[in-house]
């Protein structure tokens, strides 16, 4: 973004001294934004020149005035080169700081946020996933667009950070950016994120986050039921693409496997477990849990029918499976061909094997935390809730059925 400076020198009538002389004032404007302050050093009006914004003449006080002008004007000039030139917020409140002689004690937000994200970049593949640093560099670019909405600036000192801007960064993130209440909420924790770096680094002394709350909304999770699944397997796709596609969906509907997850697995997964059966021993990219899952009879039938199939033996993976995107994209043509209403995703298989695979067939919910890779069992107790609203919702057939034959047939409880 290009910022407009302009430097301007002027006699100030209204500060005159009690002999009359006028003081010379700086006025710096940045972005609209002026800067003023004294030179300290006083003239006679008669002797200022307005359109040069120097001292008329030759004399030596002229000269050595319009020297200290000079001077101040080269300063300014070198401010604005080293501001440029350190990649920092190009704004009044920076040239104030550095006029000053603050700038040690100024640290602005995006650099620390650019090294947070510089950071995770570095750790890709040990400690994050790439689609964590993807998201914090969405949060970034939200936070910079928001600065400039909100404040006319590309960066902002972290002491100006109160509950305020939070509050604002909020209500940005829900209005302009039109984000779902999750999504916003999910953007102000990436953010809070790099608040914790300052406060941990005594950068700064309160939190503005400490009396802001914001709660994410439980999604009710789509899951396939015994039958849909059913459906699936038995239908006869006729393209090899469909049916590869559908048999590494089935398999995570019995894993409980993430797409990236299924992605990564190889055959030195696969072991014998306690029981002497096989299981699929993995960690979770997301989280980094490990996962133990037993590997079910048709399972074992889908590994089996790609065993030598060429990506699987060349490359070693266990299963050959499509990007992330083609594979929705053939899942939405296989949810046309089995005519569900439901729109089909790779993140259902997940939802499917922890509701209709496990807990409803009475897997307890601690084995499918397990299983599913879970850091907290409140994270698999959703899917118990969701279990116990259907119950309820089935139980009010036969409520209503047998509350219309009591009153129908004037059932009473007798006293004994």
């Amino acid at each position: 973004m290009k910022v407009k400076t302009t430097l301007h020198f002027y006699a100030k009538s209204t500060k005159s001294n009690s002999v009359g002389l006028f003081p010379i004032y700086v006025r710096l404007t940045v972005d609209g934004k002026r800067l003023e302050y004294s030179t300290k050093k006083f003239i006679d009006p008669a002797k200022w020149s307005s359109t040069t914004s120097r001292m008329k003449g030759n004399s030596e006080e002229a000269r050595s005035i319009n020297s200290i002008l000079d001077f101040i004007k080269n300063k300014i000039n070198t401010i604005e080169f080293e501001i440029l030139k350190d990649g920092h917020s190009f704004n009044i409140e920076e040239f104030r700081n550095r006029l000053s002689g603050s700038t040690e004690r100024t640290r602005n937000l995006i650099p620390i946020f650019q090294d947070h994200n510089s950071k995770i970049k570095e750790l890709i593949g040990k400690e994050y996933a790439p689609g964590t640093l993807e998201r914090y560099e969405t949060s970034l670019k939200h936070t910079k667009d928001f600065l400039i909405w909100k404040y006319k600036v590309s960066d902002i000192d972290i002491t100006k950070i109160d509950h305020a801007f939070i509050t604002d960064y909020e209500f940005y993130l829900r209005t302009v950016r039109n984000c779902a209440n999750n999504t916003a909420v999910k953007y102000i924790k990436n953010f809070s994120k790099i608040i914790k770096i300052c406060l941990a680094n005594h950068w700064l002394e309160k939190n503005p986050f400490a009396n802001y709350k914001a709660k994410i909304k439980e999604v009710e999770r789509v899951y396939l039921t015994e039958n849909e699944i059913q459906d699936i397997i038995n239908k006869d796709f006729g393209t090899d693409r469909l049916s590869l596609v559908r048999d590494i969906f089935v398999f995570s509907c019995f894993t409980g496997l993430a797409y990236i997850d299924v992605k990564n697995l190889t055959k030195s997964h696969i072991s014998y477990g306690i029981d002497g059966e096989k299981w699929i021993f993995t960690h979770r990219q997301k989280t980094e849990s490990a996962s133990k899952i037993p590997i079910l009879p048709l399972t074992q039938m889908i590994i089996d029918k790609y065993a030598d199939h060429s990506q699987s033996s060349n490359q070693e993976k266990l299963l050959p499976i499509l990007s992330n995107q083609k594979m929705n994209k053939y899942l939405k043509e296989i949810a046309g061909v089995c005519e569900t209403e439901k729109e089909l995703a790779f993140h259902i298989a997940r939802h499917t094997f922890a509701m209709t695979v496990t807990l409803t067939n009475g897997v307890p919910i601690e084995s499918v935390s397990k299983i599913l890779g879970h850091k907290n069992l409140r994270t698999t107790q959703h899917y118990a809730k969701v279990l116990d609203r259907k119950v309820g919702k089935n139980m009010l057939i036969p409520k209503e059925k047998l509350n219309n034959k009591l009153v129908s047939n004037n059932i009473k409880l007798v006293n004994q």
